[in-house]
């Protein structure tokens, strides 16, 4: 089974374990759930801003058809003979 993480393309269970394991060896047992906090909570707050700034950009643009939409086109006269 390969796990998709982000930049971290075809990553294994073997390799992830591996990964996991230097991090617990890094930062010590007694600091990983500070660890895990923090990250969690820096993924809410990127995932909360994304969403605002792609709410904003759907407003921008339904903000730029509507007003497009209100443009009357200009009208074309036929040819004259």
């Amino acid at each position: 089974m390969i796990l998709p993480l982000g930049f971290i393309q075809n990553i294994g269970p073997t390799q992830l374990l591996l990964v996991l394991l230097i991090v617990l060896l890094l930062f010590g047992s007694s600091k990983l759930p500070d660890l895990a906090r923090s990250l969690g909570r820096s993924l809410g707050e990127f995932k909360k801003g994304r969403e605002e700034g792609e709410k904003l950009a759907n407003e921008k643009v339904k903000e730029i058809v509507d007003d497009l939409k209100k443009e009357e086109p200009e009208k074309v006269e036929g040819p004259k003979a």
